[in-house]
């Protein structure tokens, strides 16, 4: 009897692209463990309705900025499946307010959530991994406008622009260990808008796109599900963005 792989995506409880990332690969055969920090009904009905298509799932709550969390997340996960062979890190906060308003605050949550949750959550799943014959893929969720940021999310791109480096170094680190440990980062675009956007910038998003058109969450998902399948992909960041970084369209 073969043994299903686990996948952990953190950030999966509500409706947003972590949700899609899981039902994705649950749709590929993946057990799925769900993490919230304060969405536990949503993350609740999720893993009920992955299991009423033949996968296992659950729910793990953790604040993804307290290591002592994080650590209890893990222990519980491995409690329950014995595994991980896949981390995906799409928890993460996205704050407008203009630079001459931003505190030092600010810039601690933003770092906390986007950049220390993510460095928490590589670190453990990783050691993890490495222990296991079979390894592992860890796949980091960055932002394209990294590379060209816009105006009113100072706070915001200062952490989140260290993910691609954070990446890096895990797949250094890990594949020392085992190299059968593989990390990636994907560079999400306009794939699933806030709802509080004008008109003007949901127009501005996608003029600035090569595509001229919008994304979708399934886009970053079937990403995700190719880093995770590609056994001789390790290292990279991939833009899912429709053309936009090297666009230099409008904003």
């Amino acid at each position: 009897m073969s043994i299903k792989k686990l996948a952990l995506i953190t950030g999966s409880g509500k409706r947003r692209v972590g949700n899609c990332i899981a039902r994705t690969l649950a749709a590929h055969g993946y057990d799925v463990a769900l993490h919230y920090n304060r969405s536990a009904d949503e993350a609740r009905q999720t893993a009920r309705q992955l299991e009423e298509q033949g996968v296992r799932a659950e729910a793990f709550q953790a604040d993804v900025t307290e290591e002592a969390e994080v650590d209890r997340l893990f222990d519980a996960v491995l409690g329950s499946f014995g595994r991980l062979d896949v981390l995906v890190t799409a928890a993460a906060v996205w704050e407008r307010k203009r630079l001459e308003e931003v505190t030092a605050d600010d810039v601690r949550r933003q770092f906390s959530v986007n950049t220390l949750g993510t460095f928490l959550f590589c670190r453990r799943a990783g050691l993890i991994m490495v222990k296991q014959p079979s390894g592992g893929s860890i796949v980091t969720i960055g932002d394209w406008a990294a590379a060209r940021p816009y105006a009113d999310y100072a706070a915001y791109f200062a952490g989140k622009g260290a993910i691609p480096t954070i990446t890096r170094v895990f797949a250094v680190e890990l594949a020392q260990r085992n190299p059968a440990v593989r990390v990636n980062c994907i560079l999400p675009g306009p794939v699933m808008l806030p709802e509080n956007l004008s008109e003007h910038e949901v127009k501005g998003a996608v003029a600035g796109t090569l595509l001229k058109r919008l994304g979708k969450p399934e886009n970053v998902a079937q990403a995700v599900l190719f880093l995770v399948e590609n056994d001789y992909v390790t290292g990279v960041c991939l833009p899912i963005d429709g053309g936009r970084t090297i666009a230099g369209g409008p904003e």
